[in-house]
């Protein structure tokens, strides 16, 4: 089993790949206040949950937006199996042609996702991952990365102005949402969701006008599912996307993989 890894600044999500095809997939929440050994106890507790013992992994592949942990989770495989994983960033192959002013300073996410979507769907290709951030990544025709976005993700918007507006409540986005409000939480709700759904209609359509073609339209990550539904554009909804683009990135470069 190969483990896929995701380190992102709310959750880690931790895939187990056997013989290509993802057979469980877990939530962690990012804590920088953890050591290693006690992510290799967590880790351990998804594994046993799971069936899986510590020596059935012969492999794994981190990608990580928190510097720290990027460390700290290799430091607790190893603990817990002994191997050394591969961890996305300079020096690993991708074959994404990066066409950035600082291409090494790309997140190795959104790298990630860029090859898993190339991988499956026809370029151009527009990656949109609703998590903390909502980012946008863009795969021109002939399959460069060319840029993207980077947004404030739906919940931090929400609770930044449940935040500073004393007489807004703290919600939930979850269940049905209605276009116009008759309370307070019901506008902030369609204000965050559909709000959110028409800002993706518009981005993808600004982007196909630079483009002067149509683009593939990717929504993944955690919000994901809760806006789809009320986009007008057809988007592909990948939330495994990334465990994927691991998937590809490791048989790219695990020892003895053909360069």
């Amino acid at each position: 089993m190969i483990l896929a890894i995701d380190v992102g600044n709310t959750n880690i999500v931790l895939g187990g790949i056997t013989d290509g095809k993802q057979v469980f997939s877990a939530r962690l929440a990012s804590d920088r206040n953890k050591t290693e050994d006690q992510y290799a106890l967590d880790i351990q507790g998804i594994l046993t949950m799971h069936g899986v013992k510590p020596g059935d992994i012969e492999g794994g592949i981190l990608s990580s937006v928190v510097p720290y942990l990027q460390t700290i989770i290799p430091h607790a495989i190893r603990l817990l199996t002994g191997i050394d994983i591969l961890v996305v960033g300079p020096g690993i192959k991708t074959g994404l042609n990066i066409r950035m002013d600082d291409p090494a300073a790309v997140g190795s996410d959104l790298i990630v996702t860029a090859v898993a979507a190339r991988a499956k769907y026809p370029a151009p290709i527009a990656i949109i991952d609703m998590g903390t951030a909502t980012t946008v990544s863009v795969v021109n025709a002939d399959g460069t990365y060319i840029g993207g976005m980077i947004i404030p993700g739906l919940w931090v918007s929400v609770n930044a102005l449940s935040a500073r507006a004393a007489q807004l409540p703290y919600i939930d986005l979850s269940g049905p949402t209605k276009l116009f409000g008759t309370n307070t939480v019901d506008c902030m709700r369609s204000g965050a969701v559909i709000g959110c759904a028409a800002m993706m209609d518009g981005i993808i359509e600004r982007m196909e006008e630079e483009l002067g073609q149509p683009v593939s339209a990717i929504l993944t990550g955690g919000v994901s599912p809760l806006i789809t539904p009320y986009c007008r554009h057809e988007f592909h909804l990948e939330p495994d996307l990334l465990i994927e683009g691991l998937r590809i990135l490791y048989e790219k470069n695990k020892p003895g993989a053909r360069r």
